[in-house]
């Protein structure tokens, strides 16, 4: 299994990533956009965990799951996230890790994401972004204990 940072998909630079990230979100509001209900709006879970890329989902390939709908890239995509879908759904709840590391509650952005040992972590900003990025165990471990400790 590759470690948590090797999951991490970024240019070496994080302002490239951000703008990167910035620019997958706008053309996928181009191409559709999400509408309300759709999980991650509209990316491709499984493409986020299994390649740490943003990859805009299809409407015409979608599940419903946990009054979501998840939108996929492809058909073999549907089936993993059908077999297992908390293994590809953010964790904590799609809430920011780096807010709940520090006590609070705030929504994660499924633009600005990193993957730990195979689970995908939400940021609320690009500052948030690279805070977990620089020390994703840490955030994690702190933010699971806020989780749990807020009773999820």
């Amino acid at each position: 299994m590759a470690t948590a940072l090797s999951m991490i998909s970024a240019p070496a630079n994080g302002r490239t990533r951000r703008r990167a990230l910035a620019l997958a979100a706008v053309l996928a509001a181009a191409a559709g956009g999400a509408s309300a209900g759709e999980a991650l709006n509209g990316f491709d879970a499984v493409s986020l965990v299994d390649s740490g890329r943003i990859v805009p989902g299809r409407r015409d390939i979608a599940t419903h799951w946990r009054g979501s709908e998840w939108l996929f890239a492809n058909e073999a995509n549907r089936a993993a996230f059908e077999a297992d879908p908390r293994s590809y759904a953010p964790a904590l709840g799609g809430n920011c890790a780096v807010a709940l590391a520090e006590g609070r509650r705030e929504r994660g952005d499924p633009g600005l994401f990193v993957v730990v040992q195979g689970r995908i972590y939400l940021a609320r900003n690009p500052a948030a972004h690279d805070a977990l990025a620089a020390d994703p165990q840490g955030i994690v471990a702190r933010a699971t204990a806020m989780w749990k400790q807020l009773g999820r």
